[in-house]
């Protein structure tokens, strides 16, 4: 007996040490490419400063150019590393308590890995360029009409990134732009959205769940959803098929066959009323204008059935995690985000009400807030 108790706490030490070591690796690989980014765009904004021309107004969201921010309390490197932690401890938490298995190495073999680095690179100049000349439009002024279907407020350069969601090599190097804005928490914030599938899963058989994950872009939670739970199907929701063609091809085939994708608007969700168990939605609303939040807000209430539960992550808001206002403050300024003022102030609550959706759970995940709602 006191054998197989050492052999066991030997083995969660053991698992504990890979988890650390691989977290800190990468933690310490992304935060080198930001240190890498920034590096590259101040030189590019101080080579644009002897540039005395006017910046050119350009057409955007209803929020996209607003007054100078005053100066705001943001917290240092040390509490950000300190918040980046907690998380972490809270994902192993997660794995030790069989909610989803221990993370996988979500870009690739290391050539695959170098690859992103490479393209991350080569397109940060392009980024640094496009925000000082306050270049958010260029997905509007060069779509053609093959993408005339797409909503104007979907048509622009959100980050000021290349190609916006328009193409492959935007979907290719999207997932790594992101770790590197996070520090290489992103994938573990999405992760605790999996806690609330996981208790799903222990009530029902996973195979009869029906399951959608909407504006899955690459497949963000889809992926290690499947990943986590080997019956489970699910379908992705995206308004970007380059974005829906990048998330199947770099699913493995074993769980590309329990996965779905469809090219939709989650304003008009191709689901039938009441038909859904549970649906995730990570990262859409701060990037919807807020009439359109109301819409899609009402769709995923529609689609459910009684009982069945949203789970939905995204951006904090003002007052979630007080010592972080100030980065919330500033990320619109940094990056071209013309919604995420408004959202900042939504009252997410009341919006999922009004489609008979109460909240059953929240909690803090660095920067971001994980929320359960349920179908009344």
């Amino acid at each position: 007996m006191a054998e197989t108790s050492l052999a066991g706490l030997a083995f969660n030490w053991g698992r504990r040490a890979r988890y650390a070591a691989r977290q800190g690796s990468r933690v310490a690989w992304f935060a080198v490419h930001g240190e890498i980014a920034q590096s590259i765009s101040r030189r590019i904004v101080r080579a644009a400063r002897d540039d005395s021309k006017p910046r050119p107004k350009q057409p955007g969201g209803e929020e996209s150019r607003s007054a100078p921010r005053k100066s705001v309390s943001t917290p240092d490197l040390r509490r950000l590393f300190s918040q980046i932690g907690a998380l972490f401890a809270r994902d192993l938490a997660n794995v030790e308590a069989g909610h989803y298995p221990m993370p996988e190495g979500e870009f690739g073999s290391p050539r695959s890995f170098l690859d992103l680095s490479r393209r991350f690179l080569a397109d940060v100049p392009k980024v640094a360029r496009r925000r000082v000349a306050g270049g958010h439009q260029e997905v509007y002024e060069t779509t053609g009409e093959g993408t005339s279907g797409l909503p104007r407020y979907y048509r622009q350069n959100f980050h000021f990134q290349s190609e916006g969601w328009l193409s492959r090599d935007s979907a290719r190097i999207y997932d790594f732009q992101v770790e590197v804005l996070f520090k290489g928490a992103s994938a573990a914030m999405r992760r605790q959205g999996l806690v609330h599938l996981s208790q799903l899963v222990r009530r029902k058989d996973q195979r009869e769940i029906v399951y959608a994950d909407i504006a899955c872009g690459t497949g963000g939670l889809l992926a290690p959803a499947l990943a986590a739970f080997p019956r489970l199907r699910g379908v992705g929701i995206d308004l970007s098929l380059p974005y829906l063609e990048h998330a199947r091809e770099i699913l493995p085939k074993t769980r590309a066959r329990r996965a779905g994708f469809v090219n939709a608007n989650a304003e008009s969700l191709p689901f039938a009323d009441a038909s859904l168990d549970a649906v995730s939605c990570v990262y859409l609303f701060h990037e919807l204008p807020p009439k359109i939040r109301r819409v899609v807000a009402r769709e995923l209430g529609r689609v459910l059935k009684p009982g069945g539960r949203l789970i939905f992550i995204d951006s904090l808001q003002r007052g979630d995690l007080p010592e972080n206002d100030g980065l919330l403050e500033l990320f619109p300024d940094l990056f071209y985000e013309p919604y995420y003022r408004s959202y900042l102030e939504e009252d997410l609550d009341a919006l999922f009400e009004a489609g008979g959706l109460h909240r059953a759970d929240l909690s803090v995940a660095f920067l971001s807030r994980i929320a359960l709602y349920l179908k009344e």
